[in-house]
């Protein structure tokens, strides 16, 4: 039987991320995942601010040679759409384009994810286990016994399950089922031709009539291709009975705007659905032995949809949280709320806001007032850029003169 204090059940952004933080700290772990990598992962493929910034917290290194990937394409701000198909361009830092590095990326996952699983297993104190199958886990001696299919079994002292939005670990141990109003569902193309990009590679993010609370996305790639979808909530889906590959096709046919920019676009692959378990509720995400990270959590942000930053503060928070407890090797329920705590200390504030936002988009009138207003008030694009920044919110909202600003501008 393999053995090891700290098992991360899976290797993307957070089950990764928390690695290398905990390797930086002197812990050692075991990063099991049931993929081979490179693998795909159905994703809109953006790296905001927050991932940039947290490769900073991993140390220079890293985040210096991260940069420099090949496969990143830098993008310097988000293109907002309204319902009536009002747009406004905002950049995600002031004098952004003075900066060395774009403050944004967009990459595929399968180079995203990749990378960071091969910094993991460059790295002597993390032991990288790729094809590793679980069939069942159980409390064994104080800590867990888990049961691999075509691998040895594991024992370990705390299990961490950054397993992603389908976690079996989260759904039978911490009781998180999907919640359709604060669930989303995804659909992803790769499509080359499209056309109409702004020249700093400008994410886009368009509010139309047919998909609200959901948007419509188009974000620009290397070599020409983009990533195309669209996100709605589930229990929009379930109660309009949205088919979403029909309404995919339907928007890119028949929208007077994106008709004229799909002209020439060809679809690459298959259209495929993924789920979002959004941040919008707090849920419970630790327990007697283990904590929850990434979108085993359900952190993803309710507006954007972003959820790659969060996965890798959750991580962050989770390493300074195990670097407390294991040299008493302690990770009882109570200790572990450390974790869940300074978590929502950390995001809870901008997973409410964004979720108030999310609930603006219900009403396209009033969406449409915003969109409008945030073109004249240079406050609420701020607060509109800060969502897909590294920048803490929580002082401007302290101050009541940035509502005044935000009301009377």
């Amino acid at each position: 039987m393999l053995k090891a204090k700290i098992c991360i059940i899976g290797a993307g952004p957070a089950g990764s991320t928390l690695a290398l933080f905990l390797a930086k700290k002197g812990i050692p772990s075991t990063l099991i995942d049931k993929a081979t990598f490179p693998r795909d992962k159905i994703c809109g493929d953006a790296l905001s601010g927050k991932v940039v910034q947290q490769f900073k917290r991993l140390g220079t290194e890293i985040h210096s040679d991260f940069v420099k990937q090949q496969f990143l394409l830098g993008s310097w701000g988000v293109t907002f759409g309204s319902p009536k198909q009002e747009t406004i361009e905002i950049p995600f830092k002031k004098n952004g384009t003075t900066l060395k590095n774009a403050p944004g990326f967009i990459a595929k996952r399968i180079d995203f994810d990749n990378y960071l699983v091969e910094n993991c297993k460059s790295n002597d104190l993390i032991d990288v286990r790729e094809s590793f199958w679980i069939t069942d886990w159980k409390r064994e001696g104080g800590g867990w016994r888990v049961f691999g299919k075509n691998s040895a079994d594991l024992y370990c002292d705390l299990i961490v399950a950054a397993d992603g939005a389908h976690s079996a670990f989260a759904k039978k141990e911490a009781g998180i089922e999907v919640d359709a109003k604060h669930h989303s569902v995804g659909l992803r193309a790769y499509v080359s031709g499209v056309e109409g990009f702004n020249d700093q590679n400008y994410i886009e993010l368009l509010f139309l009539k047919g998909l609200l609370p959901g948007y419509f996305w188009l974000f620009p790639m290397k070599n020409g291709l983009s990533n195309v979808g669209l996100g709605i909530r589930s229990d929009v889906i379930k109660s309009k009975k949205h088919n979403l590959k029909k309404l995919f096709f339907e928007i890119v046919e028949r929208d007077s705007v994106l008709k004229k920019r799909f002209t020439n676009a060809k679809i690459m692959g298959d259209v495929k659905l993924f789920p979002l378990p959004l941040g919008s509720v707090k849920r419970k995400i630790h327990g007697d032995g283990y904590i929850l990270l990434g979108d085993a959590a359900a952190i993803i942000d309710p507006f954007t949809g972003e959820g790659i930053g969060n996965a890798m503060v959750s991580a962050e928070i989770a390493a300074d949280t195990i670097e407390d407890l294991v040299e008493e090797n302690v990770f009882s329920e109570g200790r572990l709320k450390n974790y869940e705590d300074n978590l929502y200390k950390k995001i809870g504030q901008e997973l409410s806001l964004s979720y108030r936002m999310q609930r603006l988009a219900n009403y396209p009138t009033l969406f449409n007032f915003i969109i409008g207003k945030a073109k004249r008030n240079p406050a609420l694009r701020d607060l509109i850029s800060c969502m897909f920044d590294d920048l803490d919110l929580r002082k401007s909202l302290k101050k009541p003169s940035f509502y005044l600003n935000l009301l009377f501008k």
